[in-house]
């Protein structure tokens, strides 16, 4: 009998950690945490030893870190955004997934995603037609409501959730603020970000109208959601994009550049798609019209339910158990 083993190392509030959070404890199939310890995304960790584990065991991780060591092992592989960081820094990633990520995958012949953007850009990636790639989907918590608390601040203000990393571009936001006068930022950022984001801020000018947050637990997301006039989302490339998911299930309309795709299939009609990703005027112009406006939008039914997600993931490692 083919035993079920979970890297257990994701846990945390956002990205990869929010989704194995909702997802493990929901997963059908019985399972054993492989109990494993440091950086489950290191190039070292990927070849360390495992715990006695049969032969024919399968290990499921819901994330991309690789242990070529596993007798078969099921990644869930949100994007390939490091595949696109700019040379020479993309090198480690070019080598750690086209070696041990690859080898996995093909070896599994199945690989577990969230989006279909993110499952057609793997599958030109793979070139393997012999690999299944599904997509399994992201889910939205409850708390993320139309109805609920709002946060009561009085001035217009857009909220922004994510990190000060390259790809997630809140560098245009921070910069379109120095063009409209009358909207303040809330920005959810992780707290080792916190001083960095505050002296770039400070150097467009804009310190006064920004305002720093980290650790908001689910309701004190939403509620951020729900005083907003928009979120705004200007990432260039995303896998999902779960701010924007719990920003329309608030009701909550999304600022979004039009080229991210995963951004886009999340939105569809509940917000405004830019023409660029750098034109802080453009930005300033959007933002200004958000908070002028305060209109809100119908949230999405039933097509993002951690529930869903579990249930395929599960279905996906019950055949691979057979």
């Amino acid at each position: 009998m083919t035993e079920l083993y979970v890297d257990d190392r994701y846990r945390g509030s956002h990205g990869i950690g929010r989704y194995a959070s909702e997802v493990l404890p929901r997963l059908r199939p019985r399972w054993h945490p492989l109990a494993l310890s440091g950086n489950a995304h290191s190039a070292f960790d990927a070849f360390r030893r495992l715990p006695r584990i049969g032969p024919d065991s399968l290990v499921y991780s819901p994330g991309y870190g690789a242990l070529v060591r596993a007798p078969r092992q099921i990644l869930t592989v949100h994007d390939l955004i490091h595949l696109q960081t700019p040379w020479p820094g993309r090198a480690k990633f070019e080598a750690y997934y086209r070696g041990p990520v690859r080898h996995v995958i093909r070896r599994a012949g199945v690989v577990l995603t969230v989006s279909q953007t993110s499952a057609r850009v793997i599958r030109e990636w793979l070139r393997d037609d012999d690999v299944e790639v599904v997509d399994a989907g992201n889910g939205c918590s409850a708390a993320f409501t139309v109805e609920g608390p709002a946060d009561a601040s009085t001035d217009p203000y857009v909220a922004y959730v994510g990190n000060m990393r390259g790809h997630k571009n809140l560098d245009v936001v921070l910069s379109a603020l120095a063009s409209a006068p009358d909207v303040r930022l809330r920005a959810v950022v992780p707290q080792r970000e916190i001083m960095a984001a505050r002296a770039r801020a400070t150097e467009l000018g804009v310190e006064r109208r920004v305002e720093w947050m980290h650790g908001l637990d689910d309701d004190q997301l939403a509620a951020l959601y729900r005083g907003a006039a928009a979120t705004v989302m200007p990432s260039t490339v995303e896998g999902f994009g779960l701010p924007a998911l719990e920003s329309v299930a608030c009701g909550v309309p999304v600022l979004f550049w039009r080229g991210c795709e995963a951004v886009a299939e999340v939105v569809g009609d509940r917000g405004t798609a830019l023409g660029s990703a750098e034109d802080a005027a453009e930005w300033a112009s959007a933002v200004t019209v958000a908070a002028e406006s305060s209109s809100r939008v119908s949230p999405p039914s039933g097509a993002h339910d951690w529930d869903r997600t579990a249930r395929i993931i599960s279905d996906a490692l019950e055949r691979a158990s057979t």
